[in-house]
């Protein structure tokens, strides 16, 4: 069966919007504009404010301030169901009656759209998602990533003008996480629908988004690229929580940070609070770590340590290795490097900008 491509998706926007409970204010002040077709991730630790936003993009949740536009329209006072948008949760949330059909038609029956229409429309849904094979089968007789897709399919079904996905993977295993993510980013993609993606897991963001929003106590900490965020974060809390940093003690000299005798580039931000030479924290990638056996030279101005773990992740080994006065910091580096506890290394830095926040 051909494939249609769904209708190009719409802009959404959020201006301005804050969402309080009583006296506790969950969303200050959030300024979000995603281009039709885009997809944003929402992401951060539990509490920061990433599913609110989301619930007031659907309309699940009313704004205390601000709005809510989709396309042209401001949908801030429109309720959920008039909203046109396609929703999938952690929770399946299937009717077990159903079959997978019939689950994807659901949508479309609660329109009054003709049988044949129907018919047709879940069929090519069915298709899109990998599951045609499957259309007559109970949900009960499913895997929960076939599931999963099925609750894709019932929300993209009705042609949204923007879909939303609140923690869709978090219930499902590894491997089944990593594939099943591929599937919905290859999706949105052919389809070109605008979508609110939600997690708490950095590499899941980090492999699907078009762009990030990394949130923070219900604002935005910093939103770019999946590269940006990882490479140039705007502030100590983004370079913690994304990815892995060691936290180094330095001091800061210019624009320059001094790191046990190396000196290292240092993104601007909250350094330029700083005076020259004082106290900071440098947030180190572990892949900027370098070592090296202390049979063989180190490079110039490298420090010895010792190892004191080194475990094996696949492509890549992480060594932890204790300086002579007793802190420690993380090496990433190929697999085939490898050191055991106890050897003698050297560790030099590789000239990459850091992070850097004053330290108390």
């Amino acid at each position: 069966m051909p494939i249609s491509p769904a209708s190009s998706g719409s802009s959404v926007r959020l201006d301005r919007v804050t969402k309080a409970y009583g006296s506790t204010t969950v969303l200050h002040g959030v300024d979000l504009a995603l281009a039709p077709g885009e997809l944003i991730c929402l992401l951060g630790p539990s509490g920061c404010g990433k599913t609110t936003a989301l619930r007031c993009i659907a309309g699940l949740e009313q704004v205390s301030g601000g709005r809510v536009l989709i396309g042209d329209e401001d949908v801030t006072d429109v309720p959920v169901n008039r909203r046109d948008i396609g929703m999938v949760f952690q929770q399946y949330s299937l009717f077990p009656h159903l079959t997978v059909v019939g689950n994807v038609e659901f949508g479309l029956e609660m329109r009054r759209v003709p049988k044949a229409e129907r018919v047709a429309r879940a069929g090519e849904m069915l298709e899109i998602v990998g599951l045609s094979h499957l259309a007559e089968r109970f949900p009960h007789e499913l895997s929960g990533g076939q599931q999963q897709r099925v609750a894709l399919a019932r929300a993209l079904v009705t042609r949204p003008r923007a879909l939303l996905l609140d923690e869709p993977l978090s219930a499902l295993d590894a491997k089944v996480r990593v594939r099943l993510r591929e599937q919905i980013r290859a999706i949105q993609t052919e389809l070109g629908i605008t979508t609110v993606f939600v997690t708490h897991d950095q590499e899941e963001a980090l492999a699907v988004s078009d762009r990030v929003a990394v949130m923070e106590g219900g604002r935005i900490a910093q939103l770019g690229t999946p590269e940006e965020l990882y490479r140039r974060p705007a502030s100590p809390f983004v370079a913690d929580f994304v990815g892995l940093s060691n936290r180094v003690e330095g001091r800061l000299d210019g624009d320059r940070v001094t790191v046990r005798g190396a000196q290292l580039p240092a993104l601007a931000g909250e350094h330029t609070r700083a005076s020259a030479g004082a106290p900071v924290t440098a947030y180190v990638r572990p892949e900027h770590v370098r070592l090296s056996s202390a049979a063989q030279r180190g490079a110039p101005g490298s420090l010895s340590a010792v190892v004191v773990s080194s475990g094996f992740l696949g492509p890549i080994r992480r060594t932890v290795v204790q300086f002579s006065d007793g802190d420690t910091i993380a090496a990433q580096h190929a697999a085939d490097a490898a050191f055991r506890a106890g050897d003698t290394v050297e560790v030099s830095f590789a000239d990459e900008p850091v992070t850097v926040a004053p330290r108390a």
